[in-house]
């Protein structure tokens, strides 16, 4: 469980970034955190991993405390942070040393090494990639290594901060059915993103606008309550054809299913 409990953060004085942020996220939900540029939602993802600490409140994974020095190395084993870009990830010449590079750090012992770096790629479909130097891959395949760098060490929630947003079609199509399929396993996923077609699968959406948290909710209430085009915001491409074919029947659960066929898990 991640709690976020009257959390305020600030780089200057008397500028605020967030203000007054609550929110719990259970374990093995599937959120979605959406926003306008420069909105704070960025900033909402690194205090959750203790990037950044907060200059008021407190954010906690189970009982441990960000803020705490003591607990902060227990949180960076427990949460993944997948970046926008992935070569911000990338410090080795090769996918199987990327993947080791994390395990060596949280001190694996050698012997199981080489089996999680094994597991971790098959599950982003890269165990064929081990020897590849990873500026020569394409951008999805560049994301979906440093996804499995995180997944080698055994995160209980994973953050995706606007990990799709460089990527082709293809390639987000391919980041998101692995989000889908670490959910379906009972991985907490919290996916940071502007591409509202993304978030409408998610099981919750946080809506963050000008540091405050103003909606959290259901994706099917929030397309259906919020005006998401006063928060710079666009509406996915399934409720806008629902709205321009004057369906008069609400959103349903059929439908939100619907949608999530577009990433099969498989």
């Amino acid at each position: 469980m991640l709690t976020f409990d009257h959390v305020h953060f600030y780089y200057k004085k008397g500028h605020p970034i967030l203000e007054d942020i609550n929110f719990t996220i259970k374990a093995g939900e599937f959120v979605a955190i959406v926003g306008a540029n420069g909105s704070g939602k960025s900033t909402v993802a690194k205090l959750m991993d203790g990037l950044l600490l907060p200059k008021k409140g407190t954010v906690k994974l189970q009982q441990l405390d960000t803020t705490n020095p003591n607990d902060l190395m227990k949180i960076h084993q427990q949460i993944g942070f997948v970046f926008q870009n992935p070569e911000d990830q990338f410090i080795t010449t090769t996918v199987m040393d990327e993947v080791l590079f994390g395990l060596q750090n949280i001190r694996v012992p050698r012997e199981a090494m080489r089996g999680r770096v094994d597991t971790a790629l098959r599950a982003v479909q890269m165990e064929d990639f081990l020897e590849a130097m990873p500026h020569q891959l394409s951008g999805g395949q560049k994301q979906r290594v440093a996804i499995a760098a995180i997944l080698a060490m055994q995160p209980q929630i994973i953050i995706f901060d606007e990990a799709t947003s460089m990527l082709d079609p293809q390639g987000r199509e391919q980041v998101l059915s692995i989000m889908h399929r670490l959910h379906n396993q009972g991985m907490t996923i919290i996916h940071i993103t502007h591409h509202m077609d993304e978030v409408i699968s998610a099981e919750r959406i946080l809506l963050i606008h000008e540091g405050h948290l103003q909606f959290d909710g259901d994706p099917l209430i929030f397309f259906e309550t919020v005006p998401v085009l006063e928060y710079q915001l666009q509406l996915p491409f399934a409720v806008r054809l629902r709205k321009t074919l004057q369906l008069e029947s609400p959103l349903t659960a059929n439908w939100k299913e619907g949608i999530r066929s577009q990433w099969p898990i498989n």
